[in-house]
């Protein structure tokens, strides 16, 4: 079975620091089960592959009686996946492979191990018992972009139709630590399976690698359970240490949050920067209002907010009475949980639930949901996207849904200079991968609006300083009449 992690961080050799792995030697490990093998197909500045590949020795693990017991005859215990696919033995092999990584520490790199860094993740062969489904429901609300690719039973017996197996690529910008801990917990969780006794230890072991980030996963509670192979003690005394988390974070959590920042910042002292910064402009507030007047001023009768959040703009349309169909949608669950409760839409009136709607999805893969509005919000979203993910939304947007308007606002880096607080070289926020200027911004804008068939209008929200201008810019698209433009080829993993 194969494991393989894959950086564009420049240098991207540093990966061997984070791993504690040289790139430049191929390195072997004994485990109970097998024997674990690191190497490197890939080094060069601007891209570095490190690959685990694990092999199971099974007839050993039955003679050795270190396999479980089983439930099929002999034979079973003999012939099975186990040697293929990735399982409960691979995320054994992290654990021990790259423990060091998991717990985050890396002697000689210590900041780029606390950065999130771009990385794409291939495992060839893994088993979801649930579909591709599941393996979206529990990869996508910690941020991954997935790409699973079912895996027929036999090419030459098509007819048999397809295996529980899955050629998975996941795509992310996360902290190493994360990627490894996710992989460690959820692997068994989609195998709902493990190849040894589950103890006290397991739930140690699910709490110090999932703490961060299973009290909050929508999906939770199966998690919990599969990974405990459902022994229901065990599962509940997780899942109450998991809810205590979850109110610790609650309490110490700003309520007021910014949207975006709250769907996508690692943590809540990350969150509140950008808002600490721009309270004392009342920017998030004006943003709020400008779009809401543009939408108000138009004729559309139809709105979707691309990467809604936790609901502020959804609230104000929801005043707009002209609207019949708002739909909000966001690549994090919890931020979608928050805005309903916000929203208190079990609350509303039949007539004003039905006007609105809150989608679970993500803004770099086409979706056919996404098609036939008049209005498209982008609102503080596009500097969250590494360049290869904004190049896929860009067409997702432009070219896929297609709306007749667009609205797009982001923050100007010329006014960071006025925020007294912020050191200089710092975005507003740290999970920003750029920010732009207003002639970068422009020139962005207007290279889409060429491409894609529109016009583009600008404007400034907040006060014009005479010398960086506003804090944040808008633009304004609208599609053009009769328009017509060639579409391009898609983009891997990004159109679909």
């Amino acid at each position: 079975m194969l494991l393989s992690i894959t950086t564009t961080h420049s240098p991207a050799s540093d990966l061997g620091y984070l791993l504690h792995k040289a790139p430049q030697h191929v390195q072997r490990f004994s485990l109970s089960f097998g024997e674990a093998t690191v190497f490197y197909p890939v080094v060069e500045a601007d891209r570095c592959t490190a690959v685990l590949a694990l092999a199971v020795d099974p007839i050993g693990l039955v003679r050795g009686r270190k396999g479980p017991s089983g439930d099929g005859g002999a034979l079973e215990q003999y012939v099975n996946d186990r040697p293929y696919v990735a399982s409960s033995f691979l995320s054994v092999a992290i654990g021990e492979v790259y423990s060091s990584a998991l717990q985050g520490r890396s002697k000689e790199r210590a900041e780029l191990a606390a950065t999130a860094l771009a990385f794409e993740i291939v495992i060839p062969a893994l088993p979801s018992r649930g579909g591709a489904e599941l393996l979206r429901e529990l990869f996508e609300p910690l941020g991954y972009a997935v790409d699973a690719q079912s895996i027929v039973l036999d090419p030459q017996f098509p007819d048999w139709g397809a295996s529980r197996y899955f050629s998975v690529c996941l795509r992310a910008n996360l902290r190493l630590q994360e990627v490894l801990s996710h992989l460690y917990v959820l692997m068994p969780v989609l195998d709902n399976e493990k190849h040894y006794w589950i103890g006290q230890d397991e739930v140690d072991k699910l709490l110090r690698h999932g703490g961060d980030w299973l009290s909050r996963h929508p999906a939770r509670e199966l998690i919990t359970r599969r990974y405990l192979k459902h022994r229901r003690s065990l599962a509940e005394q997780a899942l109450a240490a998991l809810a205590e988390s979850d109110e610790d974070a609650d309490a110490d959590a700003d309520a007021d949050a910014d949207p975006i920042e709250a769907a996508t910042a690692p943590a809540t002292a990350s969150v509140g920067r950008e808002q600490n910064l721009e309270a004392c402009i009342s920017l998030n507030q004006r943003r709020l209002d400008m779009v809401s007047a543009l939408i108000r001023d138009s004729d559309a009768s139809s709105v979707v907010d691309l990467g809604c959040g936790e609901g502020r703009l959804l609230r104000e349309l929801l005043g707009i009475k002209r609207l019949e169909r708002i739909v909000g949608l966001d690549v994090s669950m919890r931020s979608l949980e928050i805005a309903k409760e916000r929203l208190k839409i079990e609350r509303m009136p039949p007539r004003q639930q039905a006007r609105l709607q809150l989608l679970h999805g993500a803004l770099t893969y086409r979706d056919s949901r996404l098609s036939g509005f008049d209005v498209a919000t982008v609102i503080e979203v596009i500097e969250h996207l590494d360049p290869p993910r904004l190049a896929s939304f860009e067409r997702v947007l432009f070219e896929a849904a297609a709306p007749q308007r667009v609205i797009v606002t982001t923050p100007n880096i010329e006014y960071n200079v006025r925020f007294e607080n912020l050191a200089a070289g710092l975005f507003r926020h740290p999970d920003h991968r750029f920010e732009w200027t207003r002639a970068e911004f422009q020139s962005w804008a207007a290279r889409q609006a060429q491409r894609f068939g529109y016009s583009v209008e600008f404007s400034a929200i907040g006060d014009v300083d005479p010398e960086v201008g506003p804090p944040t810019q808008l633009a304004l698209f609208e599609r053009t009449e009769n328009c017509a433009h060639a579409p391009e080829p898609a983009a891997t993993g990004a159109l679909r």
